[in-house]
């Protein structure tokens, strides 16, 4: 299968021909031909007025429910979601059924997931079936595929067995990622503490929780040496001790959700359960300072935390709704939206792509002739009303329905397999 790009302006830095405008042709998975090709014929045709190429975009926090939770979603539809957002890689929590806690459940998702047009990395459980009491199996879980380990959605609440967590990855150079979060603290909160859940008449939860949580891993990091990642952030104060901590020379690395970036707990005025996430929606103010995390550095990476609900998991009440949104398939227009000219197509690379892979240690890929093909096409300037439609995913828990966006994802090639989205050219 030959495919031909047009006209698109090549972001990747390790790239000769970064920052030009090119046409490239990709025959059966490898780029022959790099720059103005003029009408030769392909299979395939991408074109778009202001048409971008990244090498393509990595997810580093996503559950795909399966085995155990099809219901909600399935690996062949997580794909679905990840290639229609721009990912060609996603990294996905070990909440199954079994968990991911040995080498047997890593294997299966590995299998069941190759060639495909997304690569899946499996993350390893840091504790038997994310309980929360005994380490799991890690090494064997790293030797047979994993890339790195996290109670996910259940953060480690022992200090204890946090700080075993992040000796043990030491002895072949691990990572671990926490969301910070207290759980003894607010943990009936339904969304953040404040002026609106007083407001709304909902239980809060306070971002001290997160706060005096990210103090102790760290405090763990930097007695361990180890290697930490924590995702989710949505405190300046934390934002603040990781600072400091990288001052110190400590390895430590953090992502942002775009769903942090889009909303505050403003927009819970109209109860909206898809809008219950975890961690909590914060206010305007720490909004924007994640916004000024993400333009001056600070944070790393951009996670999704794409979490799928079946329908009665959502439309309930409040209260009794399940935490969490489907995010892949709108990650990159929603926080381009929310950041509008602070994010630079270059920027959002770095986020997505280029820093991910030096993280947590996967290959990198290049825009380059006789290279393997690992793209992703996108249109900054597009701007489009989110629908239904525009879901892969098997659940369609979004509160991005209806919304006006920009930034539109054109499509993925990775290897020999292509996905194009439906796009006004």
């Amino acid at each position: 299968m030959n495919i031909l790009i047009q006209q698109a302006i090549i972001i990747e830095p390790l790239s000769p021909y970064h920052g030009s405008r090119q046409d490239l042709l990709i025959e059966n998975g490898v780029i022959t031909q790099i720059g103005q090709l003029g009408s030769v014929q392909a299979d395939h045709v991408f074109t778009s007025t202001n048409l971008h190429v990244s090498i393509g975009w990595v997810d580093i926090f996503s559950h795909f429910c399966d085995p155990g939770f099809e219901y909600k979603e399935t690996i062949e539809t997580g794909i679905e979601a990840a290639a229609k957002g721009g990912y060609t890689e996603v990294m996905i929590l070990p909440h199954t059924s079994p968990a991911i806690t040995g080498k047997s459940q890593v294997e299966y998702i590995l299998k069941k997931a190759e060639n495909k047009k997304v690569k899946i990395h499996p993350l390893g459980a840091l504790s038997k079936n994310t309980e929360g009491k005994d380490l799991a199996e890690m090494y064997d879980m790293q030797k047979a595929g994993a890339v790195a380990f996290t109670d996910g959605l259940k953060p480690l609440q022992s200090a204890g067995l946090m700080l075993k967590a992040l000796q043990y990855v030491k002895a072949f150079n691990g990572i671990v990622i926490q969301v910070p979060d207290d759980g003894t603290i607010g943990y009936k909160g339904l969304m953040n503490e404040g002026i609106n859940s007083t407001r709304l008449g909902l239980p809060g939860k306070p971002i001290i929780a997160e706060e005096i949580a990210a103090s102790r891993d760290l405090s763990l990091l930097s007695y361990t040496e180890s290697r930490l990642h924590l995702t989710g952030i949505t405190s300046s104060s934390t934002l603040e001790q990781i600072k400091n901590a990288r001052a110190n020379g400590k390895d430590i690395t953090c992502s942002v959700t775009p769903a942090h970036l889009f909303f505050s707990d403003d927009a819970l005025i109209s109860y909206d359960s898809n809008l219950k996430i975890f961690p909590p929606l914060r206010n305007a103010a720490q909004q924007t300072q994640l916004k000024d995390a993400v333009s001056n550095g600070l944070i790393d990476c951009i996670a999704s935390h794409h979490l799928p609900h079946e329908y009665d998991s959502k439309v309930c009440e409040f209260d009794h709704a399940e935490p969490g949104m489907i995010a892949l398939e709108t990650a990159y227009a929603a926080t381009q939206t929310a950041l509008g000219k602070a994010l630079s197509p270059e920027k959002w690379v770095q986020l997505v792509a280029e820093n991910p892979r030096k993280i947590f240690h996967l290959s990198q890929p290049v825009i380059d002739l006789n290279q393997t093909a690992n793209l992703t096409l996108f249109d900054p300037s597009i701007t489009y009303i989110f629908t239904e439609k525009e879901i892969g995913s098997k659940s369609k828990n979004s509160p991005f329905i209806g919304k006006t966006l920009t930034g539109k994802v054109i499509g993925t090639i990775y290897n020999q397999n292509m996905h194009q989205n439906e796009y006004n050219k």
